[in-house]
């Protein structure tokens, strides 16, 4: 662990509450004097809110933390957040107070951390005091440059995490097979359109379904992916230097694999709008940005990403209740039949 931020203890855990909605509010402004009361006084009073965008019942809140030293920022309380979130926001985001506003710290491509604990008001209840960032996501004004500042941040985060503890081995990996099974089934539901030649590319992926489940699961495990990389999940830091720099939010899906996967997740979410990240293919620039770093391109990247777009876009029609839109449903299509490969008609390199 970090010396900078500090990590406290409040009281006995009991129990881990399953609050939601206005409930984990509620949470929140009642345990938010008690929040204050084990951090010293340093946090202030803290303004509650519940956004669109947040899970379960999480509370979120703003207020300002000050250090020993006088100097005050301004913070975002978030209660409760699960363990893997919390262990690696601290991990990667805790920064001396001293060294709060110095060019190593703002360049940090996480949240900066102030405290952390895992207990509260007798709950089991993990909780994070971290750095606010004044604006929106990136997604509410996407455009080429913040497209490539999202893949510089992965690439630094990819970088960070590694420094920080080594890559371990998943436990676990898709059935892809049975996704493909799903995928046949939900063309009889008439519930997609051009179900012949979704029928036919199905088919041609079944032909070699072994081979492309074996390319992707020969991959080196040799990062830490975000999990979840987009636009909604990037925000800018206004550094003291007038410089603004990507930083990714949302820590809760971190997880062992191949570097490419958050490439992969991040040029799904565009689908049939490639358009909307000016010209980038996330792949090639994620790959680019890695080799600036020092980072290894372990394996033929290129050929595991085209086996992983096949993989992935096999499984829309079984998602069709949970995600997708028209345009992302032919993109996908287009892609199997084009064998996976990402056509430079949609997206040209940087």
């Amino acid at each position: 662990m970090h010396a900078g931020a500090q990590k406290v203890t409040g009281a006995d855990p009991a129990s881990q509450t399953g609050l939601s909605g206005p409930e984990g509010q509620a949470l929140g402004s009642s345990l938010g004097p008690l929040l204050q009361q084990i951090c010293q006084g340093r946090l202030a009073d803290i303004d509650w809110f519940r956004s669109t965008w947040q899970r379960g019942g999480a509370a979120t809140g703003f207020s300002t933390w000050t250090f020993d030293t006088g100097e005050s920022v301004e913070v975002m309380v978030k209660l409760p957040v699960g363990p893997m979130e919390q262990s690696w926001t601290m991990r990667l985001g805790a920064i001396e107070p001293i060294a709060w506003n110095d060019a190593t710290s703002e360049s940090i491509p996480t949240p900066r951390v102030v405290a952390t604990g895992e207990a509260l008001g007798g709950y089991d209840l993990s909780w994070v005091v971290m750095e606010r960032f004044r604006g929106h996501p990136l997604i509410s004004r996407l455009d080429r440059d913040a497209a490539i500042k999202i893949i510089l941040a992965a690439a630094d985060f990819q970088a960070r995490a590694l420094d920080t503890s080594p890559v371990t081995i998943p436990t676990s990996c898709l059935d892809y097979r049975s996704i493909r099974t799903r995928s046949l089934e939900a063309l009889d539901h008439g519930m997609i359109e051009h179900e012949d030649r979704w029928a036919a590319a199905l088919d041609r992926v079944g032909q070699r379904l072994d081979d492309l489940i074996a390319c992707w699961e020969s991959r080196p495990i040799d990062a830490w992916c975000h999990g979840d990389l987009h636009p909604g999940n990037a925000m800018w830091r206004r550094c003291q230097d007038a410089i603004k720099r990507c930083v990714l939010i949302d820590l809760a899906l971190i997880h062992p694999g191949h570097w490419v996967e958050d490439a992969l997740y991040l040029e799904r979410q565009f689908w049939g709008h490639e358009e909307l990240l000016g010209g980038i293919e996330p792949v090639e620039a994620l790959a680019r940005a890695r080799s600036a770093l020092g980072l290894a391109l372990d394996g033929d990247y290129r050929e595991l990403a085209r086996a992983r777009r096949v993989l992935l876009a096999s499984a829309v029609p079984s998602l069709l209740t949970r995600e997708g839109n028209r345009k992302y449903v032919e993109r996908a299509l287009e892609i199997l039949e084009g064998d996976g490969v990402a056509s430079a008609d949609h997206a040209n390199r940087p």
